[in-house]
């Protein structure tokens, strides 16, 4: 089953135009945290708060954002925007998520529409939706979070007035004893009509802090078939059969976007390596569903491979994803 993709990709905003060859700046005192650890990788994520959280805005889902990981030395998130707005649409970290809107097509202005992660938004005109637009949270749900050792149990409850009602359940945990993280989804229909939307995570990656451009590469388990080339295929980026490879670093105030093809319908095609020769970082993703549509957003600061797939539940239902980062330390 395809499903129809109705999130508008506008991945180079005037914003970031402006601002990226200025210098980062930080501002996360009395942003609630937790610091986990499991002897190998140690994480630091900020937790969802309506009030005090490091991410207010719209766009992506409130948990499993993380402020840095690090493994043998090496470092794989952190903040790669130049200001730290915790409204701004963008201004997160980590391997975030975010679901294609539920109802937007059927609001009206003035009316809601579902975000799950977020909450309730209010539509504001009948234009196709943007998530740069400043949509009004009607609804943030409730969130509860349980902090162990090594995971963290996010919990968002969402009852909303026009049919659509969920518990969303996404646990991130450390593996015992080795370098690789789980972040485990649980999504439970408690509404009376069907959910049906898409979610993809951004990624956002800084191996090591290191600029983005040749010494990266991005491999996959099948060979790559280019869809569309919004930006940087042939003179930025190409491919190589299964390998996507940077041809020169990306300069300040540009990016590449491209829209790549040649997987299958099997879960065993969603199977990513990014990887930095220069330091000898990477890091393998891997997940238990089908990849639906594939883009790669990339600035100087952060290469990002954007995997999606379906979420399809009905009521009463629970539907369940799993995603695997296992981080990687080689000699360079």
């Amino acid at each position: 089953m395809k499903y129809p993709k109705i999130t508008t990709r506008l991945c180079f905003t005037a914003f970031a135009l402006i601002l990226f060859s200025q210098p980062a700046t930080s501002q996360t005192e009395n942003i609630p945290e937790a610091v986990i650890n499991n002897g190998v990788v140690q994480a630091t994520l900020y937790l969802p708060d309506s009030e005090t959280g490091y991410y207010r805005g719209t766009r992506f889902d409130w948990s499993g954002v993380i402020g840095s990981l690090e493994y043998n030395g090496h470092s794989y998130f952190g903040q790669w925007f130049p200001t730290y707005d915790p409204f701004l649409h963008d201004a997160i970290t980590g391997p975030v998520e975010a679901f294609d809107p539920i109802g937007y097509e059927n609001a009206q202005p003035g009316e809601t529409f579902l975000k799950i992660g977020v909450g309730t938004l209010k539509k504001i005109n009948d234009e196709p939706y943007r998530f740069t637009a400043p949509f009004e949270i009607v609804d943030d749900g409730k969130w509860s979070v349980k902090k162990k050792k090594d995971r963290v149990v996010f919990s968002h409850v969402l009852k909303d007035a026009d049919g659509y009602a969920y518990r969303y359940e996404k646990t991130l945990k450390l593996t015992k004893g080795k370098p690789e993280m789980v972040l485990s989804h649980s999504l439970k229909n408690t509404g009376h009509k069907q959910i049906e939307t898409q979610v993809y995570n951004h990624n956002f990656f800084m191996i090591d802090d290191q600029p983005i451009g040749p010494d990266y590469s991005v491999t996959f388990p099948f060979d790559l078939e280019l869809i569309s080339n919004t930006r940087g295929m042939g003179t930025t980026v190409e491919i190589h059969k299964n390998k996507l490879v940077f041809l020169e670093p990306i300069q300040p105030r540009e990016s590449i976007y491209v829209v790549l093809g040649g997987y299958s319908d099997q879960a065993s095609d969603y199977d990513i390596t990014v990887a930095n020769s220069k330091t000898g970082a990477g890091v393998r993703i891997t997940n238990d569903r089908p990849i639906t549509h594939f883009p790669v957003w990339s600035i100087p600061t952060t290469l990002c491979p954007e995997p999606y797939m379906l979420v399809s539940v009905a009521p009463g239902q629970t539907f369940t994803w799993n995603t695997t980062y296992e981080f990687l330390s080689e000699k360079p």
